[in-house]
């Protein structure tokens, strides 16, 4: 089992950067495939982005070119770097873990079975 904490929301400009973090407890954290997800109040849990355990990157295409996403498994944490912001991106992340990884299912929030409690991002225009 994994716990995830997500940390480093905020408010950011249009067009300006931020990076959020998930932290993972565990001595397990490189046998796991990461991602990250976005909600807005209402709408259904849109993926963002996930990292194998190869540290291969899958990108939503509204995200491709703009986020990041990276592991440190010395540190137990994964990145999203996000850059050229617009008040579109503005939701909760949330971070999230599992163990078995496929190409056509890694967008979809059922195939995770860990997840942190979010961090909002918000982007002002």
């Amino acid at each position: 089992q994994v716990q995830l904490v997500e940390s480093g929301g905020g408010l950011v400009q249009a067009g300006g950067s931020l990076r959020v973090s998930c932290s993972a407890s565990g001595r397990t954290f490189n046998s796991y495939v990461m991602a990250w997800f976005r909600q807005a109040p209402g709408k259904e849990r849109e993926f963002v982005a996930v990292i194998t355990r190869s540290s291969t990157t899958y990108y939503a295409d509204s995200v491709k070119g703009r986020f990041t996403i990276s592991r440190d498994n010395d540190k137990n944490t994964v990145y999203l770097h996000m850059n050229s912001l617009n008040p579109e991106d503005t939701d909760v992340y949330y971070c999230a873990a599992t163990l078995i990884f496929s190409v056509v299912t890694c967008n979809t929030p059922a195939e995770y079975d860990y997840w942190g409690q979010g961090t909002q991002v918000a982007v002002d225009a």
